[in-house]
This record gives C-alpha cells, structure tokens and sequence, in this order.
C-alpha cells in the first residue's frame, strides 16, 4: 500500500508542471494527463490511478489553473467530453428449427451513443459528473379521449387521437460527490440519479460489472448479452433507474458505500418520492503476489410501496460478490450473485425486481472473466458465465477484443453465445431472441 500511495503521489507531482495533453476527456483536461493514466489496458476500465482520482471525488488539479478565493477552489474552465459509438451488431432468434438473423448499423445518437459529458473539481472536496444523451429516447405515442356530453340526448362519441413525439428526459446520469479529507480517509455523500445505471452509480471503482460504467467492453450487446456474460450483477438486471443518496467512505484500502434509494430516475415523470430502499457495498483492496486485489460485496433490500402502486416490482432483493486482480497485461475478474424469487402475494410489494419471472426459483449467475494485452492498445478478452433462472440453466460464452487506434479511439469486437435449458424452452414456446449476439464497434471520447 506504501509503495501504491508513493506511485500516486509521485504522478500527481508529474501532472503539476506536465503540459495540457490535446483531444482528451474531460477528467484528462483537468488533470493534464492522458487517458492511460487513469485507465487499466482501455477504457472504461479503472486502473489503481484511476480509482484514486474518483475516490478523490474528482478534485485532484494537474496542468490547468485554478479560481480560487476565500471559500472557492474552481477550475478555470468548464470540463467537457464528447462520447460517440458507431458499429454493427447481428443478433439471432429462433423458434423451434427456424432461426432469425437480425443485422442493425447504429450511428451516434441513431442507436449508437451521443453523449456529452460535463464533469470535475467543484471544491476542495466536492466534484461531480452529469451525461446528457443528445440522442433523444427514441419515440413515444400518446392517445387522448374526449370527454362525453352527459348533458344531449344522442350525443356523438368522444373522439380519440394518438400522437407520436420524442421521448422526454436529456439527462441520462447525474452525481455530486462530497467527500471531505478525514486523515488518510475521504468521507461524504453522494447524490444521484441516473435512468439505467442502478444505485451503484452512485460510487463504484471496480470493474466486475458492479456498476455497468466499468465493464470489459464499450457496447453491452443488443440485448447486454456480452456484459451479462461477465457480471452477475448485471445479470441481476441491477442497472435499474435509481435516484438517491450515499454515505461513501473510502481510503486506499478500499471503500463501503451505503445508500437509500427509488428505482426511479429523471426518466419517470412521477419522480422519487421516498427512498424506502438499500444498498449496502464494501471493497477491500491489496497487493496479492503484484496483482492489484480487490475483493467486494453487494446488497439489494427493502420494498418500495411507490412502485408497487405504479404496477412495477417493489422489492429489492439480491446479493453478489466479485473479486478482481489486475496485472502486468493480464485482468481477471469473477463474481456470484443471487435474487431470491418473488412473493406470492398478489401484490407487486412483494416482487422482486431483479427476480420478477419465478416465484419458487432463485435467479443465479456465477461469472469468470479475463481480459490480456496481446500488444500496446491491443487486447483479447473472454467470459463464461454458469446462470439460472426460472429453474433453467442459462449460460454464456464471450470472446472479444479491441485495439486502440488512438489513447480515445478504439474499435472492438465482441461475439456472446448462450446456451442452456432455458434457451431450449424458449426455441419451442415463442422464440429466443439474443441467443447469439456479435458487435462491432467504434468509440471516441473527445
């Protein structure tokens, strides 16, 4: 750990005379240092620098100025980035022995991402990070019915019109962390709200998939079958619409990160009234035989009587544990979560959102991953995941790789193949849509 904290340290001292790099994030901007710094063989994977840097709540200066005065520590400029995807994806279905190949192109902000990120230092202990999707939310259709004359005899019927508009909601994520320096520690909150990123977001470093912001590749799949191969909590589907606060704490040994949270972001006109669910997470980091340890856990609880009331599930109910190493060239990460099944209630309370198809079988994964560096920006990565739900086995293989044309241009292809009982069901009653599923895809950050 002494030798970590002296390598940090020594960075940081680098970054204060090292000129502004050109055409990097916006992290990279305040900090003076291209995106390898932060990043472990590419993004969005965190390296030991980089978990600093956040768990600094994104304060730490390096090449650019400061607006300081008595009670203000602000950058000199707004940090902003640019994020776009472009590629191909093909995706398979079938019923029984006829199968379905579905080919898409996806640009930015027609499929593909189209995002700008605004984000860094606020003060000495307060920074944050927001994402405005510019592509829109795709299309939305409303019918309005007019009222009856209960007043005429015979009166005409009301009349209905259906319109179809852009989807509401710009802001996809949105976090301020306020985490004050405590000794070697940092402690705070964090408030957030995201559409689809889970209360996770809310502060994560590791890269098992805990939070789907750090993930062995840039595009999930068509159906995030090649990230629900290599994470159980998103296998879980824990990325949920979330909208809360956290109690962080956090030091070069790791954090524990406790929340209360509504499954309910920016996305859902009604809002989050309440916060009547739990998140509880814990990460302990060493140095294991020079690999860069961590080993975590994750909590799901509580019921919420606001979703219930809307008709979605209201109980959160799911546990996982993960464990990373990274090394010189080699990455290996696994992780095993578990969602109880549902009530049997008739009420939605009694629901388990990450386990809302069964009500007598746990839902399951256990996931291994690994990714290696072949050569400078050049990386090969391969996941399996043994999963259950339903009483089903469902279970997944993905291969990939991806090479870096510049330190923020990469290009990636990842191809996941399920198998299983549970698709075998699927062939004969409706279909297995994603049961393969390749992607080819370009990102830029800038």
């Amino acid at each position: 750990m002494k030798k970590l904290a002296l390598t940090i340290a020594g960075v940081a001292a680098i970054v204060t005379f090292a000129p502004e790099a050109s055409a990097i994030p916006a992290f990279a901007r305040q900090v003076g240092m291209a995106c390898s710094a932060c990043h472990y063989q590419h993004h969005p994977l965190l390296n030991a620098f980089g978990r600093a840097f956040k768990s600094g709540a994104y304060t730490m200066m390096g090449a650019q100025g400061l607006v300081e005065g008595e009670g203000l520590s602000i950058p000199d400029r707004l940090n902003m980035t640019v994020y776009a995807t472009t590629g191909v994806e093909n995706e398979s279905s079938a019923t029984g022995a006829t199968t379905t190949n579905t080919n898409k192109i996806f640009t930015p902000g027609t499929g593909g991402e189209f995002s700008l990120f605004m984000g860094g230092r606020g003060s000495d202990f307060m920074g944050f990070v927001a994402e405005a999707g510019l592509g829109g939310g795709g299309l939305t259709t409303t019918t309005s019915t007019g009222t009856v004359d209960t007043t005429t005899p015979n009166a005409a019927a009301p009349v209905t019109t259906t319109s179809t508009n852009p989807a509401p909601g710009i802001i996809a994520g949105t976090k301020i962390l306020m985490l004050w320096p405590v000794g070697d520690n940092r402690i705070g909150l964090s408030i957030h709200s995201s559409q689809g990123q889970g209360v996770a977001y809310s502060f994560e470093t590791l890269n098992t998939g805990a939070a789907g912001t750090h993930k062995l590749m840039g595009n999930g799949g068509p159906s995030n079958q090649h990230l629900n191969a290599t994470s159980a909590a998103q296998y879980l589907n824990t990325a949920t619409s979330a909208t809360g606060v956290s109690f962080v704490a956090n030091n070069a040994n790791g954090f524990i990160n406790i929340g209360a949270w509504e499954a309910a972001g920016n996305d859902v006109v009604t809002g989050a009234k309440s916060l009547t669910l739990n998140y509880v997470r814990g990460v302990y980091t060493m140095d294991l035989a020079g690999y860069d340890t961590s080993f975590g856990l994750q909590h799901w609880g509580g019921s919420s009587t606001e979703l219930a009331a809307l008709g979605a599930s209201g109980k959160a109910d799911a546990n996982v544990i993960d464990f990373q190493a990274q090394g010189d060239g080699l990455g290996i990460y696994a992780s095993y979560g578990t969602a109880p099944a549902s009530g049997t209630s008739a009420l939605k309370v009694d629901e388990n959102m990450f386990n809302p198809s069964s009500t007598t079988d746990a839902k399951s994964a256990l996931t291994i991953a690994a990714t290696y560096e072949v050569a400078k920006g050049a990386t090969v990565q391969a996941g399996y995941r043994n999963g259950k739900q339903q009483g089903f086995a469902d279970n997944a293989i993905m291969v990939g790789a991806a090479y870096d044309l510049a330190l923020n241009v990469s290009i990636s292809l990842n191809y996941t193949m399920q198998s299983g009982s549970y698709w075998d069901n699927l062939a004969t009653t409706g279909g297995d849509a994603g049961k393969t599923a390749t992607t080819l895809l370009m990102e830029t950050l800038f």
